[in-house]
């Protein structure tokens, strides 16, 4: 096994759009590592570039003791699952999962082995006769999942494999990757930009925007402590709620005038910096209608705007100081609407970040994502 490692990867197209942008990292072998972010962010071009479909403007890819980016794609040992199937519609479901094989010249027993343990690990195995055509959108991604891992490469490529498919199959399908992950135990890289895939998926994430880096860690560190605004803002469904704030001695006062302590390390920060001006979060499901069980309780004075019951859960938008603020909890969580109602959270659930530039008031000055141990 061998780790994938970046240094400083560029990627620069014509015109001078910079897709990627110093790209420091170690992805420990073997991981299932998530390149997530908006759209655009530059994660489908380096995926391309591990695969040798582009090739970097500057620094290089690693696998091991071997310079993936020197390499011709053929000789890579690394197989792709695009977004987009890309099956052989003239053949069958056993001719595309053995294709890659018969091409290395493979014998043809070990061939066959192979094609019958895959369909039975995907289910393909009454499938084999059919051609694309004939098979749900489902099937036809677990063949294109099956051709991949029948080659037995050196890492995994999944280029938003399940971005075309309805609900209910990305809930099974993102079920069956990360099954035959764990069984399979090879590195690979998915690229998504749905927070919900990222978080059920990944053991690592990558948090990308505008080509760079924002934050790498796993699914419950990135959530719960989101390195800067987009971080916080991007993980999560509903997004984390923001408010203006500013720091006044070791306290914070949120726009409002409602006033709550820090924790204790939090507090030579904020004094460092008297008035600065702060971002303060708050994720959904951290607003309560009641202080008890809050280690440390801040009451807010709340105007019901809309309530969107969604029947294990119940979203409420609610009015506090002139922001709107979501609240996720069960369904007995507020009055009728435009009632008034006092609301809690939990000072030590709280993020903080300097307004200036977006970052976690106890972070590092500069992005600790360049390389994961």
């Amino acid at each position: 096994m061998a780790d994938l490692i970046f240094k400083s990867v560029r990627k620069e197209f014509a015109g001078g759009v910079v897709a990627v942008e110093d790209f420091n990292l170690t992805v420990p072998s073997p991981r299932m590592v998530v390149l997530v972010g908006p759209s655009g962010c530059g994660k489908t071009t380096l995926l391309r570039m591990i695969a040798g479909l582009e090739q970097p403007t500057s620094g290089s890819i690693h696998l091991g003791d071997a310079r993936l980016d020197t390499m011709q794609p053929r000789h890579r040992d690394i197989a792709m699952v695009f977004q987009s199937y890309a099956l052989y519609p003239h053949m069958t479901v056993a001719q595309n999962l053995s294709f890659g094989l018969r091409v290395r010249k493979m014998p043809r027993a070990e061939v066959e082995r192979r094609v019958v343990e895959i369909a039975k690990t995907l289910e393909l195995d009454a499938l084999l006769r059919r051609k694309p055509a004939e098979l749900s959108g489902g099937q036809r991604q677990r063949v294109a999942l099956g051709r991949a891992i029948v080659r037995e490469p050196r890492v995994f490529l999944f280029d938003e494999p399940l971005s075309n498919l309805d609900a209910r199959l990305r809930t099974e399908m993102r079920g069956t990757i990360r099954r035959l992950y764990d069984r399979l135990r090879v590195t690979s890289v998915y690229v998504t930009h749905d927070q919900v895939e990222a978080m059920t998926i990944g053991d690592l994430l990558v948090i990308m925007n505008q080509g760079r880096i924002h934050q790498v860690g796993g699914p419950e560190a990135c959530y719960r402590r989101p390195l800067d605004t987009f971080v916080a803002s991007f993980l999560g469904s509903p997004a984390m709620n923001f408010a203006d704030g500013r720091g006044e001695g070791g306290d914070v006062v949120i726009r409002g005038g409602t006033r709550f302590g820090v924790a204790a390390p939090l507090e030579p920060v904020l004094a460092s910096r008297p008035g600065a001006e702060l971002r303060i979060g708050i994720r959904p499901e951290d607003i309560h209608p009641a202080a008890a069980g809050l280690a440390a309780p801040v009451a807010l004075r709340a105007r019901v705007v809309l309530r969107e019951p969604l029947g294990h859960e119940t979203l409420t938008h609610l009015e506090v100081g002139g922001v709107e603020l979501v609240a996720r909890g069960a369904r007995e969580f507020v009055p009728a609407a435009d009632e008034s109602t006092e609301i809690f959270v939990d000072a030590g659930r709280v993020h903080i970040f300097w307004k200036e530039n977006g970052r976690r008031i106890d972070a590092a000055p500069e992005p600790a994502a360049a390389g994961v141990a």
